[in-house]
């Protein structure tokens, strides 16, 4: 019999449930547990490997009949943006975005269930209670941060931090080869603002400030609408059967 590290990561694998994001599908996921002194180091190499966090969880799908789901990541050097990217990043200007340790508040959470209600009110995460919230931000043994937009103020230069209402958070995973979006929500009632795309193009900026050459997006799936805005960020890389392939 073979002795196996107790440092060796234990994986598992679900049992099939309905698809959320193609009709009709089926999902499994693998999965196994981020904890200890060498978390990080093992959600750099399966986030590489096209895993994603949940909490102190990572999982990549693990379907028997589909292949739809495809990890994504921006190259972030090489990046531009487009005349609409220029607009919603104009269009933010008065934002700044504060990054600090991954701690829940009631703010945040006031500003989640409102964008749940409003988005996602079918979803998987509808029926998240505060403290299940909480989890979410503080439940991991990773480095992770929490960024907080909220509209400039007259220190802001000062202090880095907005004065205004919150009106945006990503829940962020700071990687030994770039940033992970783990989650990110925003206020629903400000659609002329993109904000979703404008903390994309936000993490791109801090990326490249910190020499960091990826921004992982999660999975990209052909077929599902809510997915598409995904593969507008250029250059990026999938992963597929040979590895990362670019895509221009």
């Amino acid at each position: 019999m073979t002795h196996q590290p107790q440092q060796s990561p234990q994986f598992f694998l679900t049992a099939p449930s309905a698809c959320p994001y193609l009709e009709g599908q089926f999902e499994r996921k693998v999965f196994t547990h981020l904890v200890g002194e060498k978390a990080n180091e093992l959600n750099d190499l399966l986030t590489q490997g096209g895993f994603r966090r949940s909490q102190n969880i990572a999982y990549r799908p693990a379907c028997e009949t589909c292949r739809a789901c495809v990890s994504v990541r921006i190259l972030a050097a090489e990046f531009a943006m487009n005349r609409s990217m220029k607009r919603i990043w104009k269009r933010n200007a008065d934002l700044i975005g504060y990054s600090h340790r991954a701690e829940p508040s009631t703010e945040q959470y006031s500003l989640f269930r409102h964008y749940i209600d409003a988005r996602h009110r079918k979803g998987g995460m509808s029926d998240m209670t505060v403290l299940d919230y909480a989890m979410m931000v503080e439940d991991t043994h990773v480095s992770t941060q929490i960024i907080e937009y909220r509209r400039r103020g007259p220190d802001s230069f000062i202090s880095q931090k907005g004065e205004g209402e919150l009106l945006a958070v990503a829940l962020t995973d700071v990687m030994s080869d770039g940033l992970s979006m783990v989650y990110s929500f925003y206020d629903p009632d400000f659609t002329d603002r993109s904000l979703g795309t404008y903390m994309i193009l936000d993490h791109i900026q801090r990326a490249v400030a910190h020499g960091l050459p990826h921004v992982y997006l999660g999975y990209w799936v052909e077929g599902s609408r809510k997915m598409q805005y995904k593969i507008r960020f250029k250059p990026q890389e999938q992963l597929g059967p040979k590895g990362w392939e670019r895509r221009d």
